[in-house]
């Protein structure tokens, strides 16, 4: 069982103290239970799911809501720290219509994208600025919501900023001269643009809601707590194909990611998240991250929980190329790179994934070259250079797959498009 998360911690000292003042005089007049600190999280209280729950795809809608916005409860997290002085979003002067759109030959408009997309919370950034921002289902400016898969992306830009600093020398570097317990595992002859494009060669099935799946496996390994235990689970994976010959999507691969960073800068993956980004490009709140064990390396794949607007501020930092007053704090054209398709060392195509940043390859998002973070169970940040737009969704939808009714591509063209 993972550690008691502080909402539940709360909770249980406050049932503690009422019980212990039940004990007084019949003739005093009941205790009022005291006051939350003025800080405490405005969903810290509400009853949550499981994890296992979670990628079975068996919460109701109303606790789906509720656990995607206190995963920070699920497993020890590590924080990270906002900027002093936050980076205003303006409101635009001109704000999104109410659009209209097609998708799969049906017509739509934003409100059934709210809908049947299950979209708890909207964010579009024009310009730098607010052209539409809502919260749905009772989530605030100050709720923290779930990235699952965005935090895949998060965790290769850092790769690029440790390339930056000098702590990793370049993308064909082999793995394990960040990870030395790799040697001799299927591991062992990939190099870190391997794993970033998915294609290290290792075996793997995602399949969320298989309890016998790779998946599945790893999600046992960071339920147990224990230290060293995701690692060792994928170090006795078998080789598939050769090291950068063939695309398999693995969650498994970003765990590797976030191990060889966590072994080039030799300091927790929140820790130089905070220093290099979240502090330094005016993010507004604190976010937390989750961690493999106890005080243990962060998830490379999954687990972070941030605000809207800094979610939001994420993707205007990778949309202006990594710079941050005047200087870039990634290589010159990594950007390009991370958000562009690649070609296998075999010579077969791989258009729709860049490192670790999916790519659009139909519609305008196409023509337009943008490419998008993606995370099951409906989060996203799209990404326009082109059009300078960055849309952020927030989605609590009921299984981690195939549960939204509308295509996103979709719905952001016409976003762009109306905005243009």
């Amino acid at each position: 069982m993972p550690p008691l998360g502080r909402g539940l911690v709360y909770s249980l000292a406050l049932a503690g103290m009422i019980g212990l003042a039940a004990c007084g005089s019949d003739d005093d007049p009941p205790p009022a239970p005291p006051e939350p600190p003025a800080n405490t999280y405005p969903h810290a209280k509400e009853p949550i799911g499981t994890v296992r729950e979670m990628y079975d795809g068996t919460l109701t809608p109303d606790l789906a809501v509720n656990t995607f916005r206190n995963i920070d409860r699920l497993f020890p997290t590590r924080s990270i720290a906002p900027a002093a002085t936050p980076r205003p979003l303006p409101k635009a002067a001109r704000q999104l219509p109410a659009i209209k759109f097609t998708a799969g030959g049906k017509n739509y408009d934003i409100y059934d994208y709210l809908a049947l997309n299950r979209v708890s919370g909207l964010l579009v950034l024009k310009n730098g600025e607010i052209a539409y921002e809502t919260y749905q289902y009772g989530n605030t400016e100050k709720t923290r919501w779930m990235s699952m898969s965005v935090a895949k992306s998060i965790t290769s830009t850092l790769i690029g900023v440790a390339i930056q600093d000098g702590l990793i020398g370049s993308v064909h570097d082999q793995v394990v001269k960040y990870v030395p317990k790799l040697a001799g595992s299927a591991y062992d002859g990939a190099t870190v643009r391997d794993v970033l494009m998915m294609s290290s060669g290792v075996k793997w099935d995602e399949t969320y809601t298989n309890p016998a799946s790779d998946r599945r496996a790893l999600l046992e390994a960071q339920i147990s707590q224990k230290p060293g235990s995701a690692l060792e689970l994928m170090s006795k994976l078998p080789r598939a194909a050769e090291p950068g010959s063939t695309f398999n999507y693995s969650t498994g691969e970003t765990q590797i990611a976030g191990e060889l960073l966590h072994g080039a800068i030799k300091k927790p993956l929140a820790h130089y998240l905070s220093e290099k980004i979240w502090s330094k490009f005016g993010m507004e709140a604190e976010a937390n991250w989750w961690l493999d064990s106890p005080d243990g390396i962060e998830i490379g794949g999954s687990g972070l929980s941030a605000t809207l607007r800094d979610w939001g501020r994420f993707g205007l930092f990778f949309m202006n190329d990594g710079v941050i007053d005047g200087k870039s704090i990634l290589p010159n054209g990594w950007v390009a790179d991370a958000g562009s398709g690649k070609t296998l060392s075999g010579g077969d195509p791989l258009p729709y994934y860049g490192y670790m940043w999916w790519v659009n390859t139909d519609g305008q998002s196409a023509i337009d070259k943008a490419f998008y973070a993606t995370g099951i169970f409906g989060q996203n940040i799209y990404i326009n250079k082109k059009e300078k737009v960055v849309i952020v969704t927030w989605g609590a939808q009921s299984k981690p797959t195939g549960a939204g009714v509308i295509n996103n591509t979709a719905f952001f063209d016409a976003v762009v498009k109306a905005l243009q």
